[in-house]
């Protein structure tokens, strides 16, 4: 039996578009729960009174998590399949984010972040398995849909919580974070409405949950992510301070805009050209590149060039996340690609976590601001010797039969 007719089956007769849209929304729930928290920051810490450690912990403890329980993931999808490990990330998504700010608690937060983290991590590996199974002739171009609902969840949580979505709720930030749970919930209700379980003959196959860390390829597309990762993550806690410092705090708004609203360009060129830029090693340096340029112009130049700079880290950053989330479904066997999706998620994030930490020391100990861009460089170099020592085209694996 071709394994396109049975993922028609899976799908439900759910359809080429009605698939695409559901993985969008899938994506978007990667980010939107996450990002809906800065907004609310500072009635968090005037509620509990949290002191500046304690909320860089809070807002870095999802990252943490991607890296620490992506083996959990891999290890819920060895066990439940993906389409069953997607929907329990989801509904702990939906229920931790809800919970957040029960009780308005200190502890009740942070547990909650922590699990919120965790159900995140679980989605991420199912995805690429997920596209494998539902759209195995197009894997470039889905993921790059999701990725797409993934970059505009950062965006909508955090451009409409202030405006919308507080005002809705009286003001009151609980119930801000409970209103964006509801899309985890809905989410989860049309995959478990929509779709169905691949036949356990076609995921099984010796299915294994453990990381391969012996694997270089894994370990080259990690390294990929971790430059992305940084980057993204690094210039979004650097650049107020660095304005700060240079006082331009009038920019602090403009700059992180163009940085999460300029992903959005890479993404659509992802989907225009998937079989082009996917796979393509030289696309990868390119990208790493530029964000290396983009870090230089955003230290050495002031004024609005700075929103510039900061609008091609964020399509520099998102350019390289959308290649390397494609890549696990494109050349794993299928009852491979949830290890290799975890090896690659536990490299990138475990130095996402640790590169603005380590730039903030170098920073506080030189004292120049530059200094705190030093390990996100280091990791867009890393991204650059991993592409190198690539093939020049990656060759996806064809469908196989079931």
């Amino acid at each position: 039996m071709d394994v396109t007719k049975s993922t028609m089956a899976r799908r439900r007769n759910l359809g080429r578009l009605g698939t695409l849209i559901l993985l969008w929304w899938v994506g978007a729930n990667l980010r939107i729960t996450m990002l809906a928290l800065p907004p609310v920051i500072p009635l968090i810490h005037r509620d509990l009174d949290l002191n500046q450690t304690l909320i860089g912990l809070l807002n870095s403890l999802p990252t943490l998590m991607f890296a620490l329980a992506a083996v959990f993931g891999s290890f819920l999808i060895a066990r439940l399949g993906a389409r069953r490990a997607l929907l329990a990330g989801l509904l702990v998504v939906g229920a931790a984010s809800g919970l957040r700010g029960a009780g308005l608690s200190e502890s009740v937060i942070f547990t909650m972040t922590f699990f919120m983290g965790v159900g995140i991590a679980v989605m991420q590996p199912s995805l690429p398995a997920v596209v494998r199974e539902w759209c195995p002739a197009e894997i470039g171009f889905a993921t790059a849909i999701y990725a797409n609902g993934l970059l505009v969840g950062e965006i909508f949580g955090a451009a409409v919580t202030i405006p919308l979505v507080l005002p809705l709720v009286g003001g009151s930030w609980p119930w801000a974070l409970a209103v964006w749970a509801m899309p985890a919930f809905l989410t989860a209700a049309a995959v478990w409405a929509l779709t169905s379980e691949a036949p356990r003959g076609a995921r099984v196959g010796g299915m294994n949950w453990r990381l391969d860390w012996r694997d270089a390829n894994g370990w080259r597309y990690g390294i990929a992510l971790a430059g992305a990762a940084s980057l993204y993550f690094s210039t979004n806690a650097f650049i107020p301070d660095l304005l700060a410092e240079r006082e331009e705090l009038g920019l602090v708004n403009a700059a992180l805009t163009s940085l999460n609203a300029c992903q959005l360009f890479s993404s659509a060129l992802m989907i225009l050209f998937p079989s082009r830029l996917i796979g393509n090693r030289l696309s990868l340096i390119a990208a790493s590149l530029l964000g290396i340029a983009s870090i230089g112009g955003l230290i050495l130049q002031s004024g609005p060039a700075i929103v510039f700079w900061s609008g091609l880290i964020g399509f520099a950053a998102s350019f390289v996340l959308i290649w390397t989330l494609a890549v696990p479904p494109l050349v794993a066997e299928p009852h491979d690609v949830h290890r290799l999706s975890a090896l690659i998620f536990t490299i990138g994030y475990a130095y996402a976590f640790v590169s603005p930490v380590l730039g903030g020391f170098a920073w506080d100990v030189t004292r120049v601001p530059a200094a705190g861009f030093i390990p996100t460089v280091l990791g867009l170099g890393g991204s650059i010797v991993a592409a190198l020592s690539l093939p020049a085209g990656l060759r996806p694996r064809p469908p196989t039969r079931a």
